[in-house]
């Protein structure tokens, strides 16, 4: 590893410190400082943005903001808050998996906000420590993204894995993800269930609410959503957005129904290599830039259009007849959370995935070179080096976006990528996420903390225990279904 690739790598670890401590939209532009040092300063050839990536997100967020808008998000809040107010003493169990559900329908872990006051609000009541379901419901809002039919890192590897000649679909990544992260929430809620003492054993907690002004603050006051009236729109917008998902499930699994046109089949090594594209002429240059070398024979051959069109087609087609048959307001939609935060997430990924292709794409064979017989070996371990870049980047999608291309360019089995992929949630590790952060807020109690050495933080054993986990369960399910030919 030359000196000047090690100036160069602490030049992108640099942009991607400054970003993450400004946060927000700051990640992906601070990325652009880099870059531009890169092409500008060292005169690098820059890589390419991740469009279709980019593209997908902007139409599911668009979608989800629609929803939000609608008032359908809060039913789905109502219709949680319901089953956790049925169940008070299940709330370290019932709490991770109402976050998690939520998520997965919607794509985005930014819904869960509103629910959080009242896991919290639950647990007092119960007089439960309520560090123990707040740290995990907190971790599973953000687990849920690898199970989403329509999150960012799920899409961005499935059409990563296509380009790289490892067609799979999104059942066949959830059938993976799901069981995976459902078994790493449990297990992470077991280690939580008698976490730290019960509030009326704890001497800090008893002596803050021997002050009567703190005892107001803790007990004075209810979150709650059930006394929010529910309109027929807002459940016709549920119903629209659920059938969104289930057709792009549907399309996913018969994707014989989908019109076909013309592509080019490039021979590669004796190996049929299939690149989509809307003409009958390719060049080598477009091969090279989606990730193929050919020996120069192409034939025509048709076809189905590619999921990430479907996926973009179907949402903002959601959208559209939400905003017509659920008297939704387009600019309540954009002024709403999911669609701020879905847009500053499209900028981070636009500014990281462009700095992180530019480096590895210039140092791809040193790269190989240096960890050629660690991916030989291990090539699970690749696994680290994404929990890794989650730590810094603050972004799943971002790091598949980032990383992915990197691990297949490696040689690393696209069914062993599948397996480690919860592993590209680290971003708990520092506790500066904004899920992370509210939640401490909305514990009145204190018990959920940050910590005084910033890593002993509530969230740190939950996340740990639930990665772990997830990772390793998920890749003895990708091998087990790859042996078996499913995957």
């Amino acid at each position: 590893m030359s000196l000047l690739m090690i100036l160069q790598l602490c030049i992108v670890l640099a942009a991607l410190w400054l970003g993450s401590k400004y946060g927000s939209l700051a990640l992906g532009a601070i990325s652009g400082i880099g870059l531009a040092i890169l092409v500008f300063g060292f005169g690098m050839k820059p890589g390419s943005p991740p469009t279709d990536v980019i593209y997908i997100i902007i139409a599911a967020v668009t979608c989800a903001g629609i929803l939000q808008a609608s008032g359908g998000m809060d039913w789905l809040i109502q219709l949680a808050e319901k089953l956790l107010r049925k169940h008070p003493a299940r709330i370290t169990f019932l709490a991770p998996l109402c976050t998690f559900f939520l998520t997965v329908l919607v794509g985005t872990g930014h819904v869960v906000y509103t629910l959080m006051p009242i896991i919290c609000d639950i647990a007092i009541r119960k007089g439960i420590r309520p560090e123990r379901p707040c740290g995990i419901a907190s971790i599973a809002s953000q687990i849920g993204i690898t199970c989403s039919p329509i999150a960012a890192a799920v899409v961005a590897f499935i059409t990563i894995s296509g380009a790289n000649g490892y067609t799979i679909s999104i059942p066949q990544v959830l059938m993976v993800t799901f069981p995976a992260c459902l078994l790493g929430i449990f297990m992470a809620s077991v280690a939580s269930y008698k976490r730290g003492k019960d509030l009326d054993k704890d001497p800090e907690f008893q002596k803050k609410i021997a002050d009567p002004e703190q005892r107001e603050f803790i007990y004075g006051s209810s979150a709650t959503t059930l006394d929010k009236k529910i309109a027929p729109e807002s459940k016709r917008a549920v119903l629209i957005f659920l059938i969104a998902l289930v057709v792009i499930v549907l399309f996913a699994i018969f994707q014989e129904l989908l019109p076909a046109y013309n592509a080019v089949k490039a021979i590669k090594n004796a190996h049929d290599v299939a690149v989509v594209g809307s003409s009958t002429a390719i060049t080598a240059e477009q091969l090279a830039k989606a990730g193929f070398a050919y020996n120069g024979v192409t034939e025509v051959v048709s076809a189905p259009l590619k999921m990430n069109v479907v996926i973009q087609i179907v949402m903002i087609t959601a959208a559209a007849l939400m905003i017509i048959f659920c008297k939704v307001s387009p600019k309540k939609a954009v002024a709403g959370p999911v669609w701020q935060s879905g847009m500053v997430a499209v900028v981070a990924i636009y500014g990281i995935a462009w700095l992180a292709d530019t480096y590895f794409a210039n140092y791809l064979s040193e790269i190989q070179s240096m960890l050629a017989g660690m991916v030989e070996n291990y090539p699970w371990s690749i696994a680290f080096a994404f929990f890794i870049v989650s730590v810094l980047v603050n972004s799943q999608g971002a790091v598949v976006v980032a990383m992915v291309p990197l691990a297949y360019k490696l040689g690393i089995d696209g069914w062993i990528l599948l397996g480690v992929l919860p592993s590209v949630y680290g971003y708990f590790f520092i506790p500066n996420y904004p899920s992370d952060i509210a939640t401490v807020n909305f514990d009145r109690t204190g018990t959920t903390v940050i910590g005084k050495y910033l890593l002993n933080h509530s969230f740190m054993m939950p996340g740990l225990i639930h990665t772990a986990v997830a990772s390793v369960t998920g890749y003895l399910l990708a091998y087990f279904f790859h042996t078996m030919g499913v995957i």
